[in-house]
């Protein structure tokens, strides 16, 4: 029973974040291999040596569509030094992503979750059943955990802002 309310609250409609979670960063990542629009497999481990902004977001949230615009403007400008992965949940599905990046013009990188990468980055637990979007983690070239923020009317400009151009920048290695 208590399984099941786990997996059925997974795919419920998520909220806008109205607090940022505490204790999901200063780890190693954990590893995924989710498919793209097009299936291709996107392994966490292809992006070793770059700073990864794993977004976990969803097509209905409105400033999911806001953020979405500031992650593609902030990937072009770090061209092959940072990779931009968003990621949706059910009910999202490919009609609502193709939907969504049309809406939206843009052509970044939307991935499929059942539910599993999203639970333990977030740290999902039958007590702690659901998430709220949208919610961003830094990965470090070395695959570390380094930052994650979650909507709230405190970050908001982080969302709206350049702020998570200072933030990617933070963790790209400086050349000598």
């Amino acid at each position: 029973m208590r399984r099941r309310s786990f997996l059925s609250a997974l795919a419920l409609p998520l909220a806008p974040a109205a607090v940022s979670a505490a204790g999901l960063s200063d780890r190693r990542a954990p590893g995924f291999a989710l498919p793209d629009l097009d299936f291709k497999i996107h392994d966490l481990n292809d992006y070793l040596g770059k700073v990864v902004v794993v977004d976990v977001m969803r097509t209905g949230c409105p400033h999911c569509a806001v953020f979405s615009k500031r992650l593609e403007a902030a990937e072009k400008k770090f061209a092959g030094k940072a990779k931009i992965l968003q990621v949706v949940n059910p009910p999202d599905n490919q009609n609502s992503v193709k939907g969504y990046l049309e809406k939206n013009a843009l052509s970044t990188t939307v991935l499929f979750d059942c539910g599993q990468m999203a639970a333990s980055y977030l740290k999902i637990t039958p007590q702690k059943p659901s998430f709220e979007v949208p919610h961003f983690f830094v990965i470090d070239p070395k695959g570390w955990i380094r930052e994650d923020h979650g909507y709230n009317m405190l970050s908001r400009g982080l969302f709206e802002g350049d702020g998570v151009e200072a933030i990617i920048d933070r963790y790209i290695p400086k050349t000598a």
